[in-house]
């Protein structure tokens, strides 16, 4: 026998080719096995207890490894479309930079009624409206802090507390009031206010935004010393919501200095200089953020002050015993071009001086 042959009674009558072709129709290739929802254990599975004859094959068995790989794919694109989607096209704008605003400032002096009274510091304050003010920084007061629609509580103690620093270091540290280094001034300004202050101090001029003291207070130290005395200060600040992305702070302060002539110190030669100071501070969020602040306004009165002073560079007080007779302040000339230099000047009001008559 060398092979398979047909049955010795031959090919059954309408089977057309054989047997083969019989089941041809039904013959299951590997995809097919691969697609079925259930399959059979082997054998040696099937001899175990309480074994199941077939499993389930789970879908992504029978997908295979390419639908795999093609959902996969897939999704990933899916991903990155929607990452670039909403980084072109997102809902929320970009906070616009804010614009610092140069500061404006005017110093106007105080001439005297008179002549300006002296003698020992402590007589000069108790006979003075000063008598009852703090002592230095104790006299800049801090309110309690309160949130406000778009900053936190602790953004608005912050403003408070950046304000204080600043009056504190601009016009109570004593370094800074003999005419000594103003750096620690500086650094508390935002930096985009920083060259108009440098231009402040390297030429000072009365123009409204170029005086020195309009930035501080500080006297010629070879004209004036400070007496061995603190200085009185009373005042407040208050803090308002400008917009959802500023606050502002108001400070208006009086300080009070006592003041003798350079170089000619005495017991009994001091007078009293007086400095009232109202001020406005802005904050943005990156001043905040950073420990600055903006100082765009600040107002000046000084005294007791010649009219003719100029108090752009240094104040200059009038010291105990001179007098101001005659006093008047100098013209402004409407016909000139280019910077204007406008004058100002005021007379102080009976009663700011101390009252020594009488006094022991």
């Amino acid at each position: 026998m060398t092979g398979r042959g047909d049955p010795p009674e031959g090919t059954p009558e309408g089977v057309p080719g054989g047997g083969e072709d019989e089941y041809r129709s039904v013959v299951f290739d590997e995809s097919f096995v691969r697609a079925a929802r259930l399959q059979e254990f082997s054998a040696q599975e099937r001899m175990g207890e309480h074994a199941r004859a077939v499993r389930s094959r789970h879908a992504w068995a029978r997908a295979g490894a390419s639908r795999q790989a093609v959902a996969l794919v897939l999704l990933i694109a899916i991903a990155f479309a929607a990452a670039v989607y909403m980084g072109v096209r997102h809902p929320y704008q970009t906070p616009q930079p804010q614009t610092v605003e140069p500061l404006h400032s005017s110093v106007v002096p105080l001439a005297p009624r008179g002549e300006v009274p002296g003698g020992p510091p402590d007589r000069l304050f108790r006979s003075s409206p000063a008598a009852e003010f703090r002592t230095g920084a104790e006299g800049v007061t801090v309110p309690g802090a309160r949130r406000t629609q778009s900053f936190s509580e602790s953004q608005v103690m912050t403003a408070l507390t950046t304000a204080k620093e600043y009056l504190v270091k601009s016009a109570i540290d004593p370094g800074v009031l003999t005419g000594g280094p103003v750096r620690a001034v500086r650094l508390l300004l935002d930096p985009a206010q920083q060259t108009q202050f440098d231009q402040s101090f390297a030429h000072p001029v009365d123009d409204g935004r170029h005086a020195a003291t309009g930035w501080l207070t500080r006297f010629n130290p070879a004209e004036v010393t400070l007496a061995d005395t603190p200085v009185r200060v009373r005042g407040t600040l208050t803090v308002v919501e400008r917009s959802p992305a500023t606050l502002e702070v108001a400070a208006d302060h009086v300080f009070v200095y006592a003041v003798e002539q350079a170089h000619e110190r005495g017991p009994d030669h001091a007078s009293l200089f007086t400095v009232r100071r109202e001020a406005r501070f802005r904050f943005d969020r990156n001043d905040l953020r950073d420990h600055h602040l903006e100082l765009v306004q600040s107002t000046v009165l000084a005294g007791p002050q010649a009219c003719a002073a100029n108090a752009s560079g240094y104040l200059r007080p009038m010291l105990a015993g001179q007098t101001a007779k005659g006093d008047a302040p100098t013209g402004t000339d409407p016909y000139t071009t280019g910077r204007t230099t406008v004058s100002l000047c005021g007379v102080m009001a009976p009663g700011t001086q101390p009252a020594l008559d009488g006094q022991s």
